[in-house]
């Protein structure tokens, strides 16, 4: 890699905050996660327990900790391997959130788990299960968020009295229910600082250089599969902005790989056969344009794009070309993901003249940061309370 292109690439890591709006650019500024209970999240399991199992299903309400710190708890606390802790989806911990995991436990020890008990973590039920709790086996996400000190800000970025602000977070959020919300990955994946990204870029490099410290600095499976993970999302994030960009997000063009709505089944369209039937279904947000998560394509995958939809996919990847190449690499599959996901049961109310409380159902996999960056340009506390 030439000492330019090296340079384009660190600074590609810096533009997360610069991907595409599909609404245009927050015309207002605001303040989250004062409080845990300024951001409140409540799972949805995407199945109902057996009832019987080696394995225990806690419902946990947990306050100022992270899921994997949880799972230490656990851990630590009832004397069980981590491999015998599951859960479906990570949740934040600057937030008060509602979430299940799966332990595998005798029932003779269940009554150590008062031991976990505190202020900040509360288990609310509890059910037997035959299996262990899988990632991505709830069905959707619950949010209750309260935005704070909203105000305007300029085109330049400065701060300006929110004369209009509740016409705009109006206009955006009707917008965003009708059309959907681009699928963007959080931020959370990339770590603090983006430090995912350069983890994931170093570790590919050792792998590539067989350089075997710095290898076993990632041996840990767990985290080589997280920093992949985050490589993966970084580049799809690239793709659907080019999408947004080019206009084509949310509409088909030739060779498009499309998802039925929360669901995992994709399909294809033969060259011709997009008419009225299939754009109702797309207008209607009941099928989703898809997106690449790059990796190896078997000749054997179904869902490959082709034609201008394939040239978009091709143009992103060649322009990270280390990443994706280091990926294949490594045996990663490709797979796809919806350009975009539809946002219920959304509900917004002014408390007073900066502050608004929202409501809203996402499916699995969707960000709720990625329908707040369409509304407004958020500001966080890290160290909440």
């Amino acid at each position: 890699m030439s000492e330019l292109d090296q340079i384009k690439f660190e600074e590609s890591f810096l533009q997360l905050d610069s991907l595409a709006y599909a609404t245009g650019k927050p015309e207002l500024l605001a303040r989250i996660k004062q409080h845990w209970d300024d951001f409140r999240v409540d799972e949805e399991l995407g199945f109902a327990p057996t009832g019987a199992g080696e394995h225990l299903l806690l419902r946990i309400e947990k306050a100022g900790q992270s899921t994997t710190e949880v799972a230490r708890q656990i851990s630590s606390t009832l004397g069980i391997s981590d491999s015998d802790i599951g859960y479906s989806g990570m949740k934040d911990r600057q937030a008060r959130t509602r979430q299940w995991f799966s332990i595998r436990l005798d029932q003779a020890a269940e009554a150590e788990l008062g031991r976990l008990q505190s202020d900040q973590l509360q288990i609310l039920e509890q059910s037997r299960n035959q299996r262990k709790l899988q990632i991505g086996a709830h069905k959707a996400n619950h949010f209750q968020l309260i935005l704070r000190e909203v105000m305007g800000v300029n085109a330049s970025g400065a701060e300006s009295p929110a004369t209009n602000a509740e016409a705009s977070l109006d206009r955006k959020l009707q917008t965003l229910a009708q059309q959907g919300v681009p699928n963007y990955f959080g931020s959370q994946r990339f770590g603090r600082d983006l430090s995912n990204l350069h983890q994931v870029r170093e570790l590919l490099r050792a792998e590539a250089s067989q350089a075997v410290a710095t290898r076993n600095r990632y041996r840990h499976k767990r985290k080589r599969s997280m920093l992949y993970s985050a490589a993966r999302a970084y580049l799809f994030n690239q793709l659907l902005s080019a999408r947004i960009t080019r206009g084509n997000w949310a509409s088909y063009v030739d060779g498009d790989v499309l998802n039925l709505n929360h669901t995992k089944r994709c399909f294809l369209v033969e060259p011709g056969a997009w008419g009225p039937e299939l754009q109702q279904r797309l207008d209607e947000l009941d099928i989703h344009i898809t997106g690449l998560l790059p990796g190896r394509i078997d000749s054997k995958d179904r869902y490959v794009t082709r034609g201008q939809s394939a040239d978009t996919e091709k143009a992103v990847c060649k322009e990270f070309a280390e990443l994706v190449t280091g990926l294949e690499q490594q045996g990663l599959s490709a797979a796809r993901r919806p350009l975009r996901f539809q946002v219920q049961q959304l509900q917004w109310q002014w408390l007073d003249s900066t502050t608004v409380s929202l409501a809203f159902t996402l499916p699995t996999g969707a960000y709720a940061t990625s329908l707040l960056r369409e509304v407004c340009l958020l500001r966080e506390n890290e160290h909440s309370h």
